[in-house]
């Protein structure tokens, strides 16, 4: 495949909101949560100390085999990955992006693009059309890795024809499947030609590594509001995070993760394969979304920790019941992305063994709160945890409450697992910063009492009842559970959208949201069915929830819309239901 050189970009300039001021760096430097190694020195290291420990375990599950690579093999990988990389022309900060499912090939890739210093951009597989074509043109990504299809679409022959669009992309790979005109074959290029063995290879990859403090990964936000934004991240910011996380479970070489969500997600990518090479454990994974065998895994692996959000976990207790396996070592059950219900932490803990953790945090941050070992039994239900060390969390309160009173505020938070940026937007970046570095991720939350926060809900999607603030998060949660429903979202109807009582407010501090519409629950019922309004009512009321935040209507709705990465649209089901007359009373 030819190149076009000629009308290639440079690299992104590292602008001025890429580099953290001199001092806090040191400081965090002196604290040990930067420093001058990277995630591929901890690769080496671990090749060198256990070379035949498995470092990720990867099943295709319609195949019905597990592919695995040792460290020696993943190691050996990367330099065979790198030298196909710079062979296709990248080169230092040039941008790589892979749109893959959770399978073994997205890993020595990951290590590969910072063994030559380009910039890896995982791509969700759920991403085509304009939001494709965005990030692509967004990161001006020079080599673009695929399937032939996903989503019912055919990126691969998508992206070739946006090669006449974006001058920069100059390669197309296909990792399975047929390969159009103009692309090339994924593991005809990287997998099948030993280039490590070479005469040179070593030479050719020397001094080219990414620094600690370089660009590194740029993972996309959600995009709830728009075209979704670019978080870059170098190896420091992400390191202080997975440091504060596998300590935050006195995480040791014995770490054996088995991770539910993407690999083009932080948590995946971060959390899951640079955590266990980290410490010298194994990642486990599978490449579909099936829940109900994701106990397989544990049990053949040994792991230790389990990630994924409520749903995930609630299906795997379920299939336990079901079915039982051999849990005995997993020891941690970690949950984000939404509040962890009592029940789901009680069945967590009697079908499994494991204890339940509520996780939060964002792309920019990675994850900033969690429950830890020493905290109260059954905590994860009152609490999204404490900051990890690297972390700090405010609430800036002004006088809303909470369902019992307690302050609300805007959870802001600073540390050394902030993003160095958004992608070419370092204007948008700056605008959630403050002068002392706090950076406001645009939730509601209040304190838990023990030093930690519990998570409201998005900030522009508040709803709020006569001077309180509705743990809408929590609500949505409860409703979501409910035996006829598959998940819940709640929004409320501004003051001249009809209905009761409440309002969404961009904030808490807004009087719109003291007076208008009502507040209207959005559930996907189970099977055809669903619940009626009174039972979710009864729910709310048995579950000791403020009676003023029980919703006004009903809405029984196919699916919920949502972002690629599985945030609802808020805004989209506002208008939709604004004007509509209540299909359930």
């Amino acid at each position: 495949m030819s190149s076009v050189a000629a009308e290639r970009p440079a690299p992104a300039p590292e602008e001025a909101a890429y580099r953290v001021p001199a001092g806090r760096a040191a400081e965090y430097r002196r604290r040990g949560w930067w420093r001058d190694e990277t995630f591929l020195d901890d690769l080496h290291r671990q090749a060198r100390l256990r070379p035949h420990r498995t470092a990720v375990a990867g099943r295709r599950v319609a195949e019905s085999r597990t592919d695995t690579l040792d460290y020696a093999e993943l190691d050996r990988l990367t330099d065979r990955f790198a030298l196909a990389l710079l062979e296709l022309g990248a080169r230092r900060g040039d941008f790589v992006a892979v749109q893959l499912p959770n399978r073994w090939e997205m890993v020595p890739l990951i290590f590969a693009s910072l063994r030559i210093g380009a910039v890896i951009v995982p791509v969700s597989p759920l991403c085509a059309g304009e939001e494709l074509r965005h990030r692509l043109a967004l990161t001006g990504a020079r080599v673009y890795v695929t399937l032939p299809g996903a989503a019912g679409a055919p990126p691969a022959e998508a992206a070739v024809r946006l090669r006449d669009e974006l001058p920069a992309l100059a390669h197309v790979l296909v990792a399975d499947g047929p390969v159009p005109e103009g692309a090339l074959g994924f593991h005809e290029h990287f997998v099948a030609v030993e280039r490590e063995t070479g005469e040179g290879a070593a030479a050719r990859l020397d001094g080219l590594a990414a620094g600690a403090d370089d660009p590194f990964v740029v993972l996309f936000t959600s995009g709830t509001t728009g075209l979704s934004k670019g978080v870059v991240h170098s190896p420091n910011t992400v390191h202080s995070a997975v440091r504060g996380y596998v300590d935050a479970f006195g995480a040791g070489d014995d770490w054996v993760a088995a991770v539910s969500t993407p690999l083009v997600h932080y948590s995946g990518f971060a959390q899951g394969v640079l955590g266990a090479v980290l410490l010298g454990g194994t990642v486990a994974f599978q490449d579909a979304r099936r829940n109900e065998v994701l106990l397989d895994l544990v049990e053949r692996y040994g792991a230790t920790l389990l990630y994924g959000p409520p749903a995930t976990l609630a299906d795997v207790a379920a299939s336990q019941r079901a079915r039982r396996r051999d849990t005995g070592t997993l020891r941690h059950a970690v949950i984000g992305s939404a509040p962890v219900l009592p029940e789901l932490a009680d069945e967590v803990s009697a079908t499994l063994g494991a204890r339940a953790h509520s996780l939060w945090g964002m792309s920019e941050n990675g994850p900033v709160t969690t429950t830890r070992p020493e905290d109260p039994e059954g905590w994860a239900a009152h609490s999204n945890g404490r900051a990890i060390d690297a972390m700090e969390v405010r609430i800036e309160t002004s006088g809303a409450t909470g369902g019992e009173g307690e302050h609300v505020g805007r959870l802001k938070v600073r540390g050394a697992s902030l993003a160095l940026g958004y992608l070419r937007r370092p204007e948008a970046f700056a605008a959630e910063l403050d002068a002392d570095g706090w950076f406001d991720t645009g939730d509601l939350a209040r304190a838990d009492g023990r030093g930690g926060i519990r998570v409201l809900g998005r900030a522009r999607d508040a709803i709020v009842r006569e001077g309180r603030v509705a743990p809408v998060a929590e609500l949505e949660a409860l409703i979501g559970s409910h035996p006829e429903a598959v998940e819940a979202a709640l929004v409320g109807l501004g003051p001249t959208d009809g209905g009761g009582a409440g309002s969404a407010a961009e904030s808490p501090e807004d009087p719109v949201g003291s007076v208008g519409g009502g507040i209207v629950a959005v559930v996907v019922g189970r099977d055809g069915g669903g619940p009626t309004l009174e039972d979710v009512r009864a729910r709310l009321t048995g579950a000791g929830h403020d009676p003023r935040f029980l919703p006004d209507r009903l809405e029984l709705v196919p699916a919920l819309p949502k972002t690629l990465t599985g945030k609802i649209r808020k805004a989209e089901l506002r208008g939709r239901f604004a004007d509509a007359p209540a299909t359930t009373t």
